[in-house]
């Protein structure tokens, strides 16, 4: 029987409802360079997505611009029809090229990518639509406005923001229920703690992105890499622990287009850090951080 390792994360439910277990991945790496086009290893990145509901991975963030839609494809292929895996993705970014992002919210262009994106996964809802930037050349309230829309007409079970302040969370929630906020955070990036603890107190799932992070803090000799040697674990593995330990919101979901790395980041899940442990490594990521700032 398949050890599911993700499981041990502990899980959380989205939106109240939606179940998963805590560490999800990431599906951005199985494009091209660029995050543009085709994989190089079309049939190792097929194999990663069928690994991980053995391991136990049961949430898939994905977004429409990753290839653009090669992620959304690539995903259905490997895992339709999905069964216990639930499908999040995103909208609100166009690509012309590799590395290209522009946001777009016009109501009119994120109602078209959510219908792209129903068919991209094959799906007639999607679990978890997020909106991948606010676009400030929008009006907000039209962007949630529409958002709402893709919610009461059941395109949508859940929706979430990404790259937010609490106070565009504040004013996204008073048009439709927040049930998840994605922004970049990791040991030693803590630029967005004050969004993060407003999700915790108010039960929104937090999505970590680039989670595996930690600087000159992997360095030989650090305090991250003799932890990882207490724990015959790698310093990445130690940083995903202490991202899962921080806040019982946290979904990070670190990504990957190869079966190994994939099975060592999913491996974390069987770290525990001491409260010792995880204050140590709390201390020395804030210095870092704010050594960086």
């Amino acid at each position: 029987m398949v050890d599911k390792i993700a499981d041990k994360a502990g899980t959380f439910s989205i939106g109240g409802k939606l179940k998963v277990n805590r560490l999800g991945y990431g599906a951005m790496r199985i494009t091209g360079k660029g995050i543009w086009g085709e994989p190089d290893d079309r049939e190792g990145a097929l194999a990663t997505l069928k690994r991980l509901p053995e391991l136990g991975v049961d949430f898939i963030d994905t977004a429409d611009s990753y290839g653009p839609d090669i992620s959304e494809w690539l995903i259905k292929d490997a895992l339709h029809p999905y069964n216990e895996v639930r499908i999040a993705t995103k909208g609100g970014l166009t690509r012309t090229g590799p590395n290209v992002w522009i946001p777009v919210g016009r109501p009119e262009y994120l109602r078209q990518q959510v219908h792209k994106s129903l068919r991209n996964l094959g799906v007639e809802q999607i679990d978890l639509w997020q909106l991948h930037r606010i676009d400030d050349k929008v009006p907000a309230d039209e962007q949630f406005g529409a958002i709402k829309e893709f919610l009461d007409e059941g395109l949508i079970a859940h929706a979430g923001l990404s790259e937010v302040s609490v106070a565009e969370i504040e004013a996204a929630n008073k048009v439709f229920p927040v049930a998840t906020v994605q922004n970049r955070y990791n040991l030693v990036d803590r630029t967005s703690e004050d969004v993060l603890d407003y999700c915790a107190a108010n039960n929104i799932g937090f999505i970590p992105w680039f989670p595996l992070a930690a600087g000159d803090l992997a360095n030989p000799g650090s305090l991250l890499d003799e932890i990882a040697r207490k724990h015959d674990a790698a310093p990445s593995q130690i940083a995903l622990a202490w991202v899962l330990k921080r806040s019982p919101v946290m979904l990070p979901i670190p990504g990957t287009s190869k079966v190994k790395h994939l099975e060592e980041n999913v491996a974390a899940a069987n770290i525990t850090l001491s409260d010792e442990e995880f204050a140590a490594l709390d201390a020395e990521g804030k210095k870092a951080f704010a050594k960086a700032a």
